[in-house]
């Protein structure tokens, strides 16, 4: 109690003395690059958080973060300014590579839920009080879900879901329950904080770890778990990468919350290495400098990349995993990645790199007024069973394979076998909507027919003699307007068109 006394004295001192804000050096932080600030940090946050006060790091200051296994919550505004930060992964001694330099919490309380046995997909309506909306998540382990294909193949995971909920129970239909639940293991009620808190400015430097290749991650991050947060103008840059290290979760990371907004942020693709995977030969370890994970309403908006989007020696920089409702807007990026689910997202006013746009999931996909730059305008994961059930909606956008490089044009690629059980019924989407794309395709190879609209996804459907152990569910419509090619061929529904016999295709002028 004297120690937090104490704290409180010193951020009251801090109030009037500076108008409204805590610094670093109020806490000791000598901001000098070398000497490490970080316990100071974590001290002035927590003064800052007692006292309900703001923190302002001091101009012009740059701030050594060492190993220590600490975190600096942030509960109040914060203003990084012009300050650096140098976070230094290269030490053996790094005491804990999970624990988040700087942790943006809610003040409220959550509520676990135990009076409340099962749920429909759809569901409109809880039988459920509680002092604030809230975003619910909750989990089934009896059943498995994502059962994982190919060379980092798994058992899958706990059937997880996150949706809204207001303090009367009723589901915001924009995040809906996306599965039946028979058997709730867990349930809990994450309160959406009714202000917004903003953080700004700071530029971050990462020394990168000099670890082993394996699936050890390293997270060393900014760590959003708070709903209704903006986080602008934050500077991530990453440095001393060899010829080997651990992976990285993202060193901006939004999870467990609704409604947070990343903009006029500059972050970095990390180098890509090597290791075994579970099915016993090697793959490229995903390594991410910005991940969403169990949240809804997620935007990222004027926001770059600092290294360079074609660079196929960086790995793609955005991944999410049971999430809803995820924005682009004026973004140049490599990669926009749904592993585990994404219900719901929109693309527009940007540019993606080498990886592209790959999706599982459901609902609407709209891409609108970007251009793509990857193999395929869209990827539809095969480890994960290229599913997207919903629409697919491509609005004035401008498609350019592989960058220029020699290739040909699909739209929608991925494959299933119809052998493996994903733990899901696996759809193409219902509805595939062009309306307003140009293909680039001026260097295709010599027996280049046309782009497609699909990829050869299962070789052996052949004819009605194949047998599909686990049925995929194909595309009912394809609706095109105004699409042109440089090359001036047309469009090809696909190169192995049986798979495709029933699709409706409606041209439209």
């Amino acid at each position: 109690m004297k120690t937090r006394i104490t704290s409180i004295s010193i951020a009251l001192t801090a109030f009037l003395a500076y108008g409204q804000a805590i610094r670093y050096s109020e806490y000791g932080a000598v901001g000098d690059g070398v000497t490490d600030d970080f316990d100071a940090i974590v001290k002035a946050h927590d003064a800052a958080n007692a006292a309900g006060l703001p923190v302002r790091a001091d101009a012009g200051k740059t701030y050594y973060i060492g190993p220590a296994k600490k975190t600096a919550k942030i509960q109040t505004d914060t203003d990084w300014g012009d300050a650096k930060f140098i976070i230094d992964d290269s030490k053996i001694a790094i005491e804990d590579r999970n624990h988040s330099i700087f942790y943006v919490a809610s003040k409220l309380p959550s509520t676990k839920i135990t009076t409340i046995q099962t749920l429909k997909k759809n569901q409109a309506k809880l039988d459920l009080s509680l002092p604030h909306d809230a975003l619910i998540e909750v989990t089934d382990n009896t059943v498995k879900r994502y059962i994982r294909y190919g060379a980092n193949q798994n058992s899958g995971t706990a059937q997880t879901d996150v949706f809204i909920v207001d303090k009367n129970g009723n589901v915001d239909m924009k995040a809906p329950i996306i599965w039946d639940f028979t058997n709730i293991t867990a349930m809990t009620a994450l309160p959406i904080d009714p202000t917004t808190l903003t953080i700004k400015g700071g530029h971050f430097t990462t020394i990168a770890n000099q670890a082993s290749a394996d699936y050890n991650y390293y997270a060393r991050n900014i760590n959003i778990t708070r709903s209704n947060v903006i986080l602008d103008g934050v500077y991530h840059a990453i440095t001393g990468e060899g010829d080997h290290g651990a992976p990285y979760s993202g060193f901006i990371s939004v999870s467990k919350c609704n409604n947070v907004l990343v903009q006029n942020a500059t972050l970095s693709g990390h180098k890509v290495y090597s290791t075994i995977g579970s099915a016993k030969v090697p793959v490229s370890m995903g390594t991410y400098d910005i991940s969403v994970n169990r949240a809804n309403n997620v935007t990222f908006k004027n926001c770059k990349q600092a290294n360079d989007i074609h660079d196929n020696k960086l790995w793609g920089i955005f991944a999410s995993n049971y999430s809803k409702n995820l924005t682009l807007d004026n973004v140049s990026f490599s990669r926009f990645d749904a592993h585990m689910g994404v219900a719901n997202a929109t693309i527009k006013n940007s540019v993606l790199g080498h990886m592209g746009i790959n999706l599982i999931g459901c609902g609407i996909a709209l891409i609108e007024n970007t251009k793509v730059c990857s193999g395929s305008f869209v990827n539809l994961r095969p480890d994960y069973g290229s599913t997207w059930e919903g629409d697919i909606i491509i609005r004035n956008c401008e498609f350019l394979p592989r960058n220029g490089a020699q290739s040909d044009a699909v739209l929608i690629s991925g494959s299933y076998s119809g052998q493996h059980d994903f733990g899901y019924t696996c759809y193409l989407p219902k509805r595939v909507i062009i309306d307003g794309l140009v293909i680039d395709d001026r260097n295709a190879p010599n027996n280049y027919a046309g782009p497609k609209i699909f990829a050869n996804f299962n070789g052996a459907y052949k004819d009605e003699t194949f047998v599909e152990k686990y049925p995929y569910v194909i595309t009912e419509e394809v609706v095109v307007k105004g699409l042109t090619t440089k090359s001036g061929k047309p469009f090809i529904i696909s190169t192995h068109p049986f798979m495709f016999r029933n699709v409706k295709i409606t041209k439209k002028e």
